[in-house]
C-alpha cells in the first residue's frame, strides 16, 4: 500500500487487517466541500453524531481524538482505549446515517491530554512506517477525505516527533495519489492574537521540508491566557490576519486566493479555561468570524466542541458540557451551519 516501500513484518501484517478490513467501511471516500462547517465531537461521549446532526443542523463533525495506548504503542484506539481500537470500526453504523443525510467526518489525533501525556501516534511511535499505515488504517476503515492533526501542549517541542509525523503524511498523501483517494491534512494549532507562535510555523516548515502538503491550518482562537485579550471576535479575525502573512511567507508561490483557502479557525463558544473569565466568545463574535471567513474565502470553520453549544453552566469556565454563558441551544452551530457550501 505505500508505493514499493519495504515493511516490517508487523507492519505488513497491520496492513494486511486494513485490507481485509476496508469493506467495512461506509462507503467511497467523498471530498470535503471548499468551505465546511466541522465542529469537534467529544467522541468520550456516550453522544450519537447522527442525533446530534439532527438536533444541530450540523451535517460535518470532527471526531475528537484518536490517540495510542501507550507511550510507546503504535495502536490507536478513540480516546486511547484499548476496548475501543480502530479496528473496531465504532461509528461505522452512525455515520452511514450521517453520510444519507449529506454529511461526513474527520477523525483528529491527538488533542491536548494525548500531546501532554505522550500518546500522540507521532510522539509514541518510532516507526514512521507504523504511523503511516496507522493512518491508512483510519481512512479505509472510515473512508474518509481528510485527517486532522492536532498538535499542541508538549508535542509542539518534540520534534522527532513532528517530523515522524510530517514523513509519514507524505507517504499517506503518496499512497492516496496512487489509490486515486481524495485526501486532506488538517493542522489544528494553537495561536496568538496576532498569528501561529514560533513553535506552530515550525511544524508547517518541517511539513514543507518533508513535501507534505498541508490543505488546512486550523487556529484554535481561545484560550489566550495573556491578560489582555476581551474581544474574542476581534482577536479571532486578527490572528486569522496574522495567519496569512505567515502563509504568504511559508507559501511564496501560492496566490493570496490559495493561501486563503488554506485557513481555519476554531472557536471555543462562551467562556474558555481562562480561569479570569474575560475570554468569553458570544455568538455575535461568532457571526463576525463566519461573516469574514465567508468574504475571505477560509477553508474551515469550526467550535471546541459542539457538545459545549448550550446555555447550561452560566459562569463555568472550560466545561466540556456547555459554553458557560447564557444562551439558546445550538446557537452557534446555527450561525455557522450556513458556512457549509457557501
Amino acid at each position: 500500500m505505500l508505493a514499493g516501500r519495504l515493511r516490517t513484518c508487523l507492519v505488513a501484517v497491520c496492513v494486511m487487517l486494513v485490507a481485509g478490513s476496508a469493506a467495512s467501511g461506509t462507503g467511497a471516500a467523498t471530498a470535503l466541500p471548499a468551505h465546511v462547517y466541522a465542529p469537534y465531537f467529544e467522541t468520550w461521549t456516550t453522544d450519537s453524531i447522527s442525533s446530534i446532526a439532527q438536533q444541530s443542523g450540523s451535517r460535518y463533525f470532527t471526531l475528537a481524538f484518536l490517540e495510542t495506548l501507550s507511550k510507546t504503542s503504535c495502536t490507536l484506539g478513540w480516546n486511547g482505549s484499548r476496548t475501543d481500537l480502530v479496528s473496531g470500526g465504532r461509528y461505522l453504523t452512525d455515520i452511514g446515517t450521517l453520510r444519507s443525510m449529506g454529511g461526513d467526518v474527520i477523525p483528529s489525533f491527538g488533542g491536548w491530554s494525548a500531546d501532554q501525556g505522550g500518546t500522540e501516534i507521532a510522539d509514541s511511535c518510532k516507526d514512521v512506517n507504523a504511523i503511516a499505515a496507522a493512518y491508512e488504517a483510519v481512512i479505509t476503515k472510515y473512508d474518509v477525505a481528510r485527517l486532522d492533526m492536532d498538535v499542541e501542549g508538549r508535542s509542539l517541542n518534540r520534534p522527532a516527533g513532528i517530523d515522524r509525523r510530517n514523513k509519514a503524511l507524505k507517504i499517506v498523501q503518496d499512497w492516496a495519489t496512487t489509490q486515486g483517494r481524495p485526501f486532506q491534512v488538517s493542522y489544528t494549532l494553537p495561536t496568538s492574537a496576532s498569528g501561529l507562535e514560533p513553535s506552530g510555523v515550525a511544524v508547517l516548515q518541517n511539513a514543507i521540508d518533508n513535501g507534505t502538503n498541508v490543505d488546512v491550518v486550523n487556529i484554535m482562537t481561545f484560550d489566550y491566557y495573556d491578560r489582555v485579550t476581551t474581544d474574542m471576535g476581534g482577536a479571532a479575525i486578527s490572528a486569522a490576519n496574522g495567519l496569512l502573512g505567515q502563509l504568504a511567507t511559508l507559501y511564496p508561490d501560492k496566490t493570496a486566493a490559495q493561501r486563503a483557502a488554506m485557513v481555519g479557525i476554531t472557536l471555543m463558544p462562551g467562556l474558555d479555561d481562562y480561569p479570569r473569565r474575560t475570554e468569553s466568545t458570544s455568538v455575535a463574535d461568532a457571526q463576525s468570524v463566519h461573516t469574514f471567513a465567508h468574504d475571505n474565502g477560509f477553508n474551515t470553520l469550526s467550535i471546541w466542541a459542539v457538545q459545549r453549544d448550550n446555555g447550561g453552566c452560566p459562569g463555568t469556565t472550560g466545561s466540556n458540557s456547555c459554553s458557560g454563558i447564557v444562551q439558546d441551544t445550538w446557537a452557534f452551530s446555527h450561525e455557522l451551519n450556513p458556512f457549509t457550501g457557501a
